[in-house]
């Protein structure tokens, strides 16, 4: 059954007592110009989640390759990350303003350059540069080509195809970067992996001009621009802290300023956007519930399935002492079921409606983590209970992901799609940057004091990660029961 847009929240109404419903006419096919239009869409998406993760295995090599000392090899990954989140926001009402398809394809082509930039790097400044410019492009591209979806394809069936797919590729881009990520550079060297998203870059943008259409608000306010740096620069504290703290901890004085820099400026952003005639973010828009909790859910389910493939690979790698193929194959698995998941979301969300799928697939996917607590050194039952474990509680990610997406975005007029798209989008972002780094912090921490007095590096590792995975799954199961309360009889407002 579709969904029909007006009551996106609702639930079945069967055993009420009254006249079944007229059954949905069945939702129109997408002719061939809007199947490549979402591919091309989806694409995008995709190369950016595969940026995010792809360096992650190929650190140390390069590390050796361009002189970049120990300490130093967080920045290959914060370069990255501080743009990419930081400029989300901001991106996307300038979007809205200006043109989201102009935009999309300026972001595209800063992308691709700078992966070549990243390919040919001779020096580490030279490699962090190109970085940053990729954070940069991809904070153009995400809400860009998010709006552009979301203003394409109309509520219903198939806005709920086309987020269904997206959500999937994001979702699976993070978890196949890292098996790329190992593979590539065990064969080819690190460069090879920048030089895969100089070729995705290049092919994406030789479609995009020809099928996109260009769309933005129907008149041009002014750029709240104290909004823009207060959010901008609260986004960009907040994420090299949480980075720094992955390597560092939280002692260090850079991480304990950056921190409360950054949550300072957030709320003076949250003042900013109260007084302003015409603001970044609607506050309006964020206090309907829909809006709020999807996007909350949304970071949550993000942060969490990140942070937990991170986890495993420790465990698989370090104390199970598994190969990179081996592990490959692990997250292979759960990468099929993830992609079928998301094939299957929006009948999932047709059947049981899109509150209830929300809700029960995060409790699904904090039972599933949980159950990850019990992993032990055995090799054979370790790496079959994690296969199954992640594989599944991926599905229910899936399911979280495409429904957080119709929730968060329904009811909205086309002018603020580029606005809701762009909250959207930042909770993914910003849930896969901050995840990692929080989890692995506290499971550093843990390994640390263990190994101090005198355990042994592999039992100390895997007590380490009990913790990180125990934690994941209590925040999932809280956030899930906040939600279901707060959401509980909320419909999407046409």
């Amino acid at each position: 059954m579709a969904i029909d847009s007006s009551s996106v929240l609702s639930e079945p109404a069967a055993g009420r007592g009254t006249a079944p419903p007229v059954p949905d006419p069945a939702p129109p096919r997408l002719t061939g110009r809007a199947k490549l239009i979402l591919m091309v869409l989806c694409a995008a998406q995709f190369m950016v989640a595969l940026d995010f993760s792809i360096l992650n295995v190929a650190l140390p090599v390069l590390g050796r390759d361009l002189g970049m000392g120990q300490s130093d090899l967080q920045w290959a990954v914060t370069a990255f990350a501080l743009p990419s989140g930081g400029f989300l926001l901001f991106f996307g009402r300038v979007a809205d303003l200006y043109g989201r398809r102009k935009l999309f394809l300026t972001g595209l082509a800063l992308f691709t350059v700078a992966s070549l930039l990243a390919t040919l790097a001779w020096n580490p400044a030279v490699f962090l540069a190109a970085r940053a410019a990729q954070g940069l492009g991809a904070a153009l591209i995400v809400p860009t080509g998010m709006s552009l979806l979301t203003t394409t394809f109309a509520e219903g069936p198939q806005r709920e195809r086309a987020l269904g797919l997206s959500g999937t590729l994001m979702s699976l881009g993070f978890t196949i970067g890292m098996v790329l990520g190992g593979g590539m550079t065990d064969a080819l060297g690190w460069r090879s992996t920048m030089g895969l998203l100089t070729v995705a870059g290049l092919l994406v943008l030789a479609a995009a001009p020809a099928l996109l259409t260009e769309s933005r608000h129907p008149r041009r306010p002014r750029l709240d621009v104290p909004g823009a740096v207060t959010v901008t620069g609260g986004l960009l504290g907040v994420i090299y802290a949480l980075s720094t703290a992955a390597e560092r901890g939280f002692g260090g004085a850079d991480v304990i300023v950056a921190l409360a820099g950054g949550a300072l400026l957030l709320v003076a952003f949250v003042v900013v956007e109260s007084r302003a005639k015409e603001p970044l973010v609607s506050l309006p828009m964020l206090r309907r519930p829909t809006v709020a909790w999807g996007n909350l859910v949304g970071l949550t389910t993000f942060a969490a399935m990140s942070a937990v493939i991170f986890l495993l690979t420790l465990y698989l790698q370090e104390v199970l002492e598994l190969s990179t193929f081996v592990t490959g194959l692990i997250f292979g698995v759960q990468g099929v079921l993830s992609a079928v998941a998301g094939m299957v979301a929006p009948k999932v969300i047709g059947r049981f409606g899109a509150r209830r799928t929300l809700v029960g697939s995060m409790l699904i996917q904090a039972v599933l983590t949980a159950l990850m607590v019990g992993l032990g050194e055995h090799a054979t039952t370790g790496a079959w209970l994690a296969m199954t474990a992640v594989s599944l509680a991926s599905v229910a990610h899936l399911w979280v992901i495409v429904s957080y997406g119709v929730i968060a975005t329904s009811g909205l007029p086309d002018h603020e799609q580029g606005l809701a798209t762009g909250l959207v989008t930042s909770s993914q972002q910003i849930g896969l940057t901050v995840g990692i780094p929080l989890l692995s912090a506290l499971a550093s921490a843990r390994i640390a004091t263990l190994r101090d007095g005198g355990t042994g590096f592999a039992a100390a590792t895997l007590d380490g990660v009990r913790l990180g995975i125990g934690v994941d799954a209590a925040v999932v199961a809280l956030i899930a029961l906040a939600a279901a309360f707060a959401l509980r009889g909320r419909r999407a407002r046409g």
